[in-house]
């Protein structure tokens, strides 16, 4: 570990020692709120690049955005994924934080320390969602202008890259019109509900085909996806998220409950399905409890919200995460293709990844849905082999597979889940560097 890097984990680790320090030390942070709309506030928190032989103002700025929707990104990407430090405040040797500024925001409105004021203020779709980020974009750019001039990267996690397509848009319109000031260099969808039903319909002959199901479980799980297939064919958004709950419980019943974050592993207990469950709870408890376990909780709301010392005392961090899930429920299940498209058609970098090992966004699913794509450098990009990866932790041995082409680009990550810089972080810190051009 770099000196500069011991630095500011020291400086961190004695911020949370020191009684009622409330403003980020020796530069190395940022944080602040945003009233994105009335009553909406949205709390972003940055850190400065940390590597020893290039100065922090030669490195890009990655935005990184949370899934859920409801999930923290100040909190689970931070310290369970790519920030400096672990959860238990321990230095991350495969911080994204040694290769770029990483700017983690609580997204939509009501994700993590960010807080609706009223119900009115909760995001209903993705189109809010994206307005909503632009005017924190707006305000964070203004306010920190060393970033205006460094190019500027947005990744994502499962819902948070359909977020990230509808954001990208926006921000590459913004930038043509003069609106905002950055050099936006591309977006990346890790695991992303880019097209619902495609990782839906693509359930059952994966499981299958990893000896997960029988006979008898994949023309039960194929049934329940026709279902969700239908409703989304019917347009009937809402009707087709309450099917996908239905879908999920139906894969829990003929797999003894495998884990739709890694197949290797079981659902944990407290995230079964009940009886008693409404399926707005179900899917919370399923897809949200994870991103806001209770020793993250704890260190959130009590270290963590001293040191940062803007909270409001009415605000507890996950609070309002149900909230955020139940209003974007009946956008859910819309896909996003065609926005992934107009990104291609304008210009932008867009880079998909997955995790070999995910099941609620498979990879089946989402190579589905790209060979679905208009862009007019498909074809050329299929014709491609992929090329093999070493593992970084693990010189010799395969870490992922990856094509190019143009202003494209698929990883495939190897012994991977659905939080691929939590299952492989060097492996994900690799792929940030030849994305971003490092390497």
């Amino acid at each position: 570990m770099g000196l500069l890097q011991v630095c500011s984990v020291l400086c961190f680790l004695n911020s949370l020692i020191s009684a009622g320090l409330s403003s980020p030390l020796a530069g190395r942070e940022a944080w602040n709120y945003v009233e994105v709309r009335d009553g909406a506030h949205m709390f972003w928190w940055l850190y400065y690049a940390d590597c020893q032989s290039v100065q922090s103002r030669d490195l890009p700025l990655v935005l990184w955005l949370q899934g859920g929707p409801g999930g923290s990104g100040t909190g689970f990407g931070n310290f369970e994924e790519i920030g400096p430090l672990t959860r238990d405040l321990e230095p991350r040797k495969s911080s994204w934080v040694q290769a770029a500024s990483v700017l983690f925001v609580d997204n939509p409105v009501g994700t993590g320390f960010s807080y609706a004021q009223n119900p009115e203020a909760f995001a209903t779709d993705v189109s809010t969602v994206a307005s909503d980020m632009l005017v924190l974009l707006q305000s964070f750019f203004t306010e920190r202008t060393e970033f205006q001039s460094v190019p500027f990267y947005i990744f994502s996690e499962s819902y948070g890259g359909k977020m990230a397509a509808a954001i990208s848009l926006e921000v590459t319109k913004a930038v043509s019109q003069g609106t905002l000031k950055c050099v936006f260099a591309g977006v990346a969808l890790g695991d992303s509900w880019i097209s619902p039903l495609d990782s839906v319909m693509t359930w059952g002959p994966y499981l299958y085909t990893t000896s997960l199901l029988d006979d008898f479980g994949l023309q039960d799980v194929n049934a329940a996806a026709a279902a969700v297939k239908q409703a989304v064919e019917q347009q009937q958004f809402l009707k087709a998220t309450e099917l996908w709950s239905v879908t999920e419980t139906v894969v829990e019943q003929n797999t003894n409950g495998v884990n739709f974050y890694n197949i290797l592993t079981q659902q944990p207990d407290d995230r079964l399905s009940s009886p008693d469950d409404d399926f707005i709870s179900l899917q919370t408890r399923r897809h949200l409890r994870p991103l806001y376990r209770q020793s993250l909780s704890e260190l959130m709301n009590g270290p963590i919200r001293k040191k940062l010392g803007i909270v409001p005392q009415n605000v507890t961090w996950g609070g309002q995460a149900e909230q955020v899930f139940s209003s974007m429920s009946g956008d859910f299940m819309r896909p996003v293709v065609d926005v992934v498209d107009r990104l291609l058609a304008a210009g932008v970098n867009v880079t998909v990844y997955n995790g070999q090992l995910d099941l609620i966004v498979d990879t089946l699913g989402q190579e589905l849905w790209v060979k679905r794509l208009k862009w007019d450098g498909l074809p050329a990009f299929n014709q491609l082999r992929w090329t093999a990866l070493d593992d970084p932790a693990s010189p010799g041995v395969t870490g992922a597979f990856y094509k190019t082409y143009k202003n494209f680009a698929f990883y495939w990550i190897l012994k991977a889940g659905h939080m691929i810089p939590a299952d492989q972080g060097p492996m994900a810190l690799q792929m940030l560097k030849m994305i971003t051009q490092q390497v």
